[in-house]
């Protein structure tokens, strides 16, 4: 319970910095926000209405407050280029942003997982070096580019899915489930190849060191095969650091939902952030910010419990 508390803790101050470390950086930019969202031509009087409307004429720790309390009652504003509260416009994008990004996730833990284990077996030969060959690869193409490869190759050439655009998950409205997640398909691969190579490497290199371990030979000494030892019991032992890149990694997927939206015409998060950015709508932009922060806070408040979970000794360690 006191690591449970202490881990709360640390979630809960992290979280509160990172909205001063937003709300400062785009509450301090050069110039009039209002200014900045009507555009240089406009009349004074309409800026100076758009001020009072944002309270921009408060004092910034009044703002900064208000706008936490806002947060704390689900209360965002109003989308100042949308005119829609702020809230309902991340709840259905996100409705198609964390799905996208927890089918790139699990896509990515399993082809690292299957590559790093594939390696390890076969340390020195064929398909060891193919392995490390293909990760290299994967660090070098961007994956916006790879996104636009299997645009072109999947939707163009074989016409197996479509381009872009995203049906949705109603059936009612001619989506559902299954076409849902085949148009999430390809910017899942483009998003988890990426991030599977750098896991891949990290894995292969865990389970190398923990075949060294006195119970690996032991394992193998009752007969087990170099790859069955390295599947039965290398693999539980080397979660730990995998987990901490596995929470990394999905601050990366998110962020790069931005990109791969935009290359897919997803209706989702990233495509917001990058129309609100476009459109100066400074409101969606922090509420947006601050809601990835939280999700990746949230992910790595995860990945502690399961450090805790797994190995006990750390959970010693911090009650003690």
């Amino acid at each position: 319970m006191t690591y449970l508390l202490k881990r709360l803790g640390v979630l809960l101050l992290t979280l509160l910095a990172a909205s001063a470390l937003i709300f400062g950086a785009l509450d301090w930019l050069p110039g009039n926000a209002a200014q900045l969202i009507m555009g240089p031509e406009a009349p004074p009087e309409a800026v100076d209405a758009l001020a009072r409307q944002l309270g921009l004429d408060q004092p910034a720790w009044h703002r900064y407050l208000d706008w936490l309390a806002g947060l704390a009652r689900g209360d965002l504003g109003l989308s100042y280029s949308y005119g829609a509260p702020v809230a309902d416009l991340l709840r259905e994008r996100l409705a198609l942003t964390l799905p996208l990004a927890l089918l790139a996730m699990a896509l990515t833990v399993v082809l690292a997982l299957a590559a790093g284990w594939w390696a390890a077996s076969h340390q020195g030969r064929v398909g060891d070096h193919l392995v490390m060959g293909l990760t290299q690869l994967g660090l070098a193409v961007p994956s916006f580019w790879l996104g636009m490869l299997l645009v072109m190759a999947f939707a163009v050439k074989l016409r197996w899915v479509d381009a872009g655009g995203f049906p949705g998950w109603s059936e009612d409205l001619g989506g559902g489930v299954w076409p849902g997640l085949r148009a999430l398909l390809l910017p899942a691969i483009a998003l988890a190849l990426v991030q599977a190579a750098i896991l891949a490497r990290i894995a292969r290199s865990a389970l190398l060191d923990i075949a060294r371990e006195d119970f690996m030979r032991s394992a193998r000494a009752k007969g087990l095969s170099r790859r069955a030892a390295l599947w039965r019991h290398g693999l539980r032992h080397a979660a730990i650091p995998l987990l901490t890149l596995g929470g990394l990694q999905f601050a990366n997927l998110l962020a790069g939902t931005i990109v791969i939206e935009n290359v897919f015409t997803l209706p989702g998060l990233g495509r917001l952030m990058a129309q609100a950015i476009a459109n100066r709508d400074l409101i969606v932009v922090r509420n947006g910010v601050m809601l990835l922060a939280a999700l990746v806070l949230l992910i790595n408040f995860a990945v502690d419990l399961l450090h805790g979970w797994i190995d006990p000794r750390l959970r010693a360690r911090t009650e003690a």
